[in-house]
Parts: C-alpha cells; structure tokens; sequence
C-alpha cells in the first residue's frame, strides 16, 4: 500500500514525486502556505475567486475553461484553508494522463505550462487584476461570508472555536471577514499575491504514473523562484492554558439546536500519541460503532447526529451534535459520560480492533484518490513528521487498550456552546 515520495529542493520550491501506476489521470498541486493572520486573511480567502477567472492569454473563464476542455477535459481547482494555524493555498490541476491518449504527446508540457500560468500570470491591467472581475468576485465572497451563517452546524463550530481560543491565531476564518473586504485595493491585493509567491512555503505534488527525472525536467524549468523566502511556520506551537471550562448560550430562530463542546489534547500530528489519539476518536465519536453515536444517538435519542473530530495540528477535539432545546442538561451530561467511560478504559478490545480496521480502512479509501494521496504527503510538512502510509498503518495497528486510556486522560474538555432556538425552548 506504501506511496513511493521523492522530494527534491530547486529554486526554493520543494518538489515532491509521488509515481503510482494506479491512476489513469495526473494530478498536479501547487501549495503556498503562512501563518494566520487577520491582517492577511480576507487577501488570501479572495484570490482563488479571482485566479479562477482567467490568466493572461486565457484572460476570461469561459476561454480558460476551453483551454481545460481541448487539455482533454482536465479539471481545475482552487481553494485556501486552514490547518492549525497555517493557511494553505493550494491549486490543483488533474490533466488525463497522455500514455492513455493517441496523438497527445505534449499534453503535459502544455498542461504544466497552463498551470505556471495560472499561478504566475493572472489575467492583469496595470500592475492590478482586472478591475471589473475585482469587484464582483469581491461581491460574490462578501455573500459567501454572509451565508455562512445559514449553514447553523459550521457556523455554531465557528463560534466555538471563536471564543475557545480567542487570543490564538486558530480563531482567525479562513473565509476571509466581510468588514476588511473595504480595506484594499485591487493593487493592494495584486502586490500582495506577488509577494506571496515569492515568500510563502511553496511545495509542488505530482500523483500518477510519470518519469520523474522527465517530470522534474519539466517543472523546474517553469517554476523558479528567487529565494526571498519568509518565516512560514507559525510561531504558536503549544495551546492555550486552560481556565476551567466555559459555557456559551446563544439564540437563532432555529428547531434543532446545536451542542458543541472544545477539548484540549494537547496531542499533535508529529507526537508518538498521534496514533493513539486517532483510535480514541474513532471509539469516541467518529464512526457509527463510537459511543456518541451509539449513547447520545441510539440508546437516548437525544440528537439527531453526534460526532467528534480531530483538529492534530492544533491539539484539539471537537464534539458536534443536533439536540431538541429542550434535551440541552440532559444531551451535555451523556456526552461527559462517554468521555469518562473512555477514560475508565470502557470499551472492549473488540471494539478497539473493529476502529483500527475502520481508521485504516479510511485511510486507504483517501489513497484511492490522487488528490487524497497529496494531502496526506502535505500533512507531513505542515505537522513536521515524516512517515509512511505502511508505518502509519502499523502505528495505528499497534495502540494499545492502555494507550487509548492515556490519551482520554490528556483530553480536556474546555468550552461548551450551544446555538438553539429563542426562548431556549422547542419551538412547534
């Protein structure tokens, strides 16, 4: 199952071959990364709405989308997140492999070429983006911000997080704020993203089935940089102190209310316990056989969904369930209990090698997948760990029953937010 990676360092910019001879597609990424910051964040939620629309010979998207489709139908992505404090920028371009296809032996130099445009050569007028697609992109992102709060269960985890680590960077939204949208220009923006290329971490994937001394010729002789590179890793490693757990209540015009609790595991991606941490969610709450599910859900009928998931970058848990109002005392005391039954070593070794086999068997669905195999290499350089897919496989074969318990010990639980109807009671 193992994934073959050769990395190689050229014109600042980390290359990473990653040859299988399972996919009929290539998959290229380009990855910039910085720490959060308010100051720059709205900037880079707004550029790929704008790199989307166009580059300088394909200055439209509609004239760049039927560069995509004579590329036989190649697909094009991009999108910035957030993962512990870093955010990421990341383009994605799945060209059909040119070993399938007659008459296409340049298929991948003109794809590589595409995306070195993409990348480097936006559509422009003076210095800035095309004004016109400026504003409405602008427009489009300040809607997006807005309907965030519609979709109630991300956005009661927003507010979780927004007032669990408040002082830390891992609070800033990767969709950017509506109120900073008025603070540049275009050519703010513009000048921004130049610098960005040059100054980011900047790491570039290729999954598929490729010559690597072929591929690298290729990529190396588009992508240079000149080596201005700044600090990218954030500075804040650790999690705050905690004060004892807080409480937040706030009211929507909602029927279903949202129970979402914080933890501190103070555990991350690069730790020994990272393992042990992910097995302890799985029986936690992150499949349909965890105890959330099968307690606050089945056993109670106290939510309409129950589930917890692992921030590692951040050595943090999150519990998110749908509860009646009125189920609020009653919902929140089930869900201690199951943690305190983890911690009381609660559970069968029986359960404990069915989350294994489910983790791994997760594990492997992402791999089917190129981009699934890029992000699993990434996590590697944004949480400071090197490790195969078959020494991770191993690690999570080996946690033992003891070491879940330990890990529950370490969990604590930090803020407790609940989004529910007005008056606190269901409404009919």
């Amino acid at each position: 199952m193992g994934v073959k990676e050769i990395k190689k360092t050229e014109n600042d910019i980390q290359f990473h071959m990653l040859p299988n001879k399972k996919h009929k597609t290539l998959t290229f990424a380009v990855k910039f990364r910085a720490p959060l910051a308010r100051e720059t964040i709205t900037k880079r939620a707004l550029l790929p709405y704008i790199l989307k629309q166009g580059t300088a010979s394909f200055p439209t998207r509609k004239e760049l989308q039927q560069e995509l489709a004579e590329l036989y139908g190649s697909v094009l992505s991009i999108g910035g997140s957030k993962k512990g404090e870093t955010h990421i920028l990341t383009f994605y371009l799945e060209v059909p492999n040119e070993k399938f296809l007659p008459d296409s032996d340049s298929l991948i130099e003109r794809a590589i070429k595409l995306l070195y445009e993409i990348v480097y050569k936006p559509n422009q007028e003076n210095q800035a983006f095309s004004q016109r697609v400026f504003e409405r992109e602008k427009e489009i992102l300040r809607q997006n911000i807005h309907s965030v709060k519609d979709d109630k269960a991300s956005y009661a985890n927003i507010r979780l997080v927004d007032e669990m680590c408040a002082e830390e960077a891992y609070s800033i939204h990767a969709q950017g704020y509506e109120k900073d949208l008025s603070t540049f220009s275009n050519q703010d923006l513009f000048s921004y993203y130049e610098n960005l290329r040059e100054e980011d971490g900047m790491d570039i994937y290729v999954s598929g089935d490729f010559d690597i001394e072929q591929m690298m010729a290729l990529l190396t002789a588009q992508f240079k940089r000149s080596g201005k590179k700044k600090e990218t890793e954030p500075v804040n490693k650790g999690t705050a102190k905690q004060t004892g757990a807080k409480e937040l209540i706030e009211e929507d015009q909602i029927q279903q209310a949202k129970l979402n609790i914080g933890y501190r595991t103070n555990i991350f991606y690069r730790d020994e316990k990272y393992p042990a941490l992910q097995v302890f969610n799985g029986l936690f709450g992150g499949f349909p056989s965890s105890k959330l599910f099968i307690n606050v859900r089945e056993k109670n009928s106290l939510a309409y969904y129950a589930v917890s998931r692992v921030e590692s970058h951040k050595g943090l848990l999150f519990v998110m369930s749908g509860i009646a109002p009125a189920d609020y005392e009653k919902a929140l005391t089930i869900i201690r209990e199951q943690l305190e039954a983890m911690k009381n070593g609660d559970f069968t070794e029986e359960a404990l090698e069915e989350t294994k086999l489910l983790i791994i068997n997760q594990l492997k669905e992402t791999l089917d997948h190129t981009q699934g195999i890029i992000e699993f290499m990434y996590q590697q350089v944004v949480g400071h760990k090197e490790i195969t897919v078959d020494e991770l496989f191993a690690s999570i074969q080996e946690v033992t029953k003891e070491q879940v318990i330990e890990v529950a010990k370490q969990v604590q639980e930090d803020m407790v937010y609940l989004l529910t109807s007005e008056g606190g009671e269901a409404h009919e």
